[in-house]
């Protein structure tokens, strides 16, 4: 008889990442707050070039992806020959997993860290180690105590989910300094765009050759059905991801979406802008009802209740108004809910539906 087919160690330890509910039994269209989904949908101009691009689907696409590199390098003042673009920020998290990382080597995060930190480490066959948090927020000299000579790469959520909380340059720039040149520093900037004055981490990219800056256009862009992402690190770094990328990863539709998506300025900024009236308002009516939570720099906030079961009977309550939004039990946080920050209505409606739950309507 032959051997059994067995996968590389370390596959079978990994639990399959399960994302946001998007349907509620008995309700056509909930709610959905529990993605982080942009709540305004697309750029009207992305929607306009995917569509253009549509006539031109028997052609390969570029495998160079130059012109949504050059978009994206002019928009933020970076050098487009250090960029490489992924299908969604996931692959080139990926990438650097399956590159600089192997069997021996450690992966860190912090303990409440996007889930999939812990996949990339075990898919590449290392080992991932978890350093514990403060008060819900990232814990520098924790990181920096954990680090090893095995450890090859750290991931790095700012803002962080599912606790939108975020550690400020002088803080990013300590830990930076501290972290060994065999090792990257991964700075993950799915939710960037929406703190206010931060660079993603590109002006520690640009000192050191050992920090890498992921972005997303599934979050403020609102193309998370897209899966187009992008990473910033030094060239000898962004030479060796694309030893391994797919040469066609991305679709010429996902391109030119992307690419009209980040030259619409406008239609960023307005987003950007409605978040921030609407988490303040989120986040202030949920405490006038004695539901606290952490202050946001993402576009959800992470509301706290007395206990599990409270979080429970809370989420029950929502599902039962057809509103879905996110428990977070998995990542350590069992009292706890993740709110996306919708429309205004949007936002209303949840605030309107906690203050029947707690009795106050």
């Amino acid at each position: 008889m032959s051997a059994p087919i067995r996968p590389q160690p370390g596959i079978l330890d990994i639990a399959l990442y399960k994302g946001g509910a998007s349907t509620l039994a008995g309700i056509d269209e909930p709610l959905k707050l529990s993605s982080n989904e942009n709540p305004f949908g697309p750029s009207p101009k992305a929607v306009a070039a995917m569509q253009d691009a549509l006539a031109q689907m028997h052609r390969y696409p570029s495998t160079d992806h130059a012109a949504l590199r050059q978009a994206i390098a002019e928009v933020h003042g970076l050098d487009a020959e250090r960029i490489i673009i992924g299908v969604g920020s996931d692959e080139v998290l990926t990438l650097l997993s399956l590159a600089f990382a192997g069997p021996g080597d450690e992966v860190l995060y912090p303990e409440h860290g996007f889930s999939m930190y812990r996949i990339f480490a075990l898919s590449a066959g290392a080992t991932p180690v978890v350093a514990p948090e403060k008060n819900r927020t990232v814990d520098v000299e924790a990181l920096l105590a954990a680090v090893t000579p095995a450890t090859r790469l750290i991931y790095l959520a700012n803002p962080a989910n599912p606790s939108p909380t975020f550690l400020d340059m002088g803080a990013l720039t300590r830990l930076a300094d501290g972290v060994p040149a065999q090792c990257l520093l991964v700075l993950d900037g799915a939710y960037a765009e929406f703190a206010e004055g931060y660079d993603g981490g590109a002006s520690l990219v640009e000192a050191r050759e050992n920090v890498v800056m992921t972005r997303t256009f599934s979050k403020i862009y609102g193309l998370g059905g897209l899966r187009v992402g992008w990473g910033y690190a030094s060239q000898h770094v962004i030479d060796v991801l694309n030893r391994i990328r797919g040469p066609f990863n991305m679709s010429k539709v996902a391109l030119a979406g992307a690419e009209a998506a980040v030259r619409d300025r406008a239609f960023v900024e307005t987003c950007r802008r409605m978040n921030a009236e609407g988490r303040a308002r989120l986040q202030g009516g949920l405490a006038q009802l004695g539901i606290p939570s952490d202050e946001s720099h993402a576009n959800f906030v992470l509301a706290r209740f007395s206990d599990e079961a409270e979080a429970l009977a809370a989420d029950a309550h929502l599902k039962s108004e057809g509103i879905l939004v996110r428990l977070v039990k998995g990542y350590g946080f069992p009292e706890a809910l993740r709110i996306t920050v919708g429309t205004p209505d949007d936002v209303t409606r949840v605030l309107d539906a906690m203050a029947r739950f707690k009795g106050a309507l």
